[in-house]
């Protein structure tokens, strides 16, 4: 199917070697991380299960806008989570990626909200300016027929108009962390009113250099504020929150070795250099084309060199990360969200929480440098039950990560077969 392109395929004994003793003990494991201890010792506290919409006591005018969207029936995260949030608990809710959290928090937002009050009453915070965009769709529509009005408030954008925006009276404000603290001490944003705050993805919020911003963001808060809390995995910094600024939450929780989505098969090809990359890629790009398919690099300069090569080599693909402009971002996505681009090549600021329907292929040209964003990557296929492929490009270096991974989410990456393109 590939002709002879592939390079992985020769793999030598030494790297067969290499992959039968890194089993989990071929390392040294015996201090076991911060996150493990953490994880261990947190269990969920709510068992109560309400598997349908109507059972829920939702204002008609909201359930027709989740009929509308295109729900049917609650997700496992909505049948348990939107119940104990709007009845105003603090809730910290761990669920994979593609199972719905968005939808979670925004229902519960928009029981909420009191339409005859024109000042912001909830506020959720998310890591990257596409995430905050998205979730901001998914309020507007579910919220179709309520009239309410929510304001993306995120970086790169122009700041007189954001004020005057805020100002006119928004109900629901969803941002990035530096830029919503910006219009609260330009008191833009009346945080008076807010009786809701939500962090969205707040392992990843919690791990980039966001946390004084988001405890200072805390701190200007209503003292009898509602938390939430949504997150893919349960590292202790997002504990460390929990205590401080959570009474008495509850807890629900998956367990990591359900973390793994449903529905996605995950394989790798042994490149043994990374030299051969370039190569094997170029030689899986029709396989690629079949669907939508998203290329993860760990660097942004990784994601220059790789598009720049690939269109050298007359293959269309488009590419995106942080250093670009936010129009530059917002035309890209519109696009690949289209289906006019079919290969985006882009670094872990697209691995959480952007839903492009058509995406069922992911490839990780690297392996990521921590186990929790490879949860995040593989889920850009598959959401909410559909079939994906998952391909990881793996040198001799990336064994120990890949068994690392396997042991971790107890799952099994299994050799890339040739009918791939079957599976997609």
């Amino acid at each position: 199917m590939f002709g002879n392109g592939i390079r992985g395929w020769i793999i030598d004994w030494k790297w067969k070697w290499a992959l039968d003793c890194c089993d989990g003990g071929a390392w040294d494991n015996s201090e076991e991380s911060l996150q493990d201890v953490a994880e261990n010792e947190i269990e969920s506290n709510w068992d109560q299960v309400v598997d349908n919409f109507d059972n829920m006591e939702i204002k008609p005018e909201l359930l027709r806008g989740i009929y509308a969207y295109g729900f049917e029936r609650p997700s496992a995260i909505q049948q348990r989570a939107i119940v104990p949030v709007v009845k105003g608990h603090d809730v910290i809710a761990q669920a994979q990626s593609g199972t719905g959290k968005t939808a979670t928090f925004s229902i519960s937002i928009l029981q909420q909200i009191d339409l005859n009050l024109k000042g912001t009453q909830a506020l959720i915070l998310a890591p990257t300016r596409e995430l905050a965009q998205q979730i901001q769709k998914v309020v507007i529509a579910l919220g179709d027929y309520m009239n309410v009005e929510c304001h993306a408030c995120v970086g790169g954008t122009n700041v007189r108009e954001d004020m005057a925006k805020l100002q006119e009276g928004v109900q629901v404000v969803v941002g990035t962390p530096g830029r919503v603290f910006d219009m609260i001490n330009r008191r833009a944003l009346r945080t008076d009113n807010i009786k809701m705050f939500c962090l969205d993805e707040a392992d990843e919020m919690l791990s980039r250099g966001f946390k004084d911003q988001i405890y200072e963001v805390f701190q200007l808060l209503p003292q009898d504020i509602q938390v939430v809390l949504l997150s893919a995995t349960m590292p202790a910094d997002v504990l460390e929150v929990t205590k401080k600024f959570m009474r008495d939450p509850v807890r629900i929780l998956v367990k990591r070795d359900e973390l793994t989505l449903e529905g996605i098969k995950q394989f790798y090809i042994a490149v043994e250099k990374e030299e051969w990359k370039l190569d094997t890629l170029c030689d899986l790009y029709e396989t690629v084309t079949i669907t939508q398919a998203v290329i993860f690099c760990n660097t942004r300069r990784k994601v220059d060199w790789l598009t720049e090569k690939m269109h050298a080599r007359e293959f269309t693909v488009s590419a995106m990360h942080g250093d670009m402009e936010q129009k530059q971002r917002e035309v890209l996505m519109k696009e690949f969200r289209s289906g006019s681009s079919r290969v985006l090549i882009t670094t872990d600021l697209l691995a959480r929480g952007i839903d492009v329907q058509q995406v069922s292929l992911v490839i990780n040209y690297d392996l990521p440098t921590n186990r929790e964003n490879y949860i995040h990557r593989i889920g850009r296929g598959g959401r909410f039950g559909r079939k994906g492929v998952a391909i990881n490009f793996v040198t001799t270096d990336d064994v120990r990560m890949l068994r690392d991974i396997e042991q971790f989410y107890n799952t099994q990456i299994d050799e890339m077969p040739l009918n791939v393109a079957d599976l997609i």
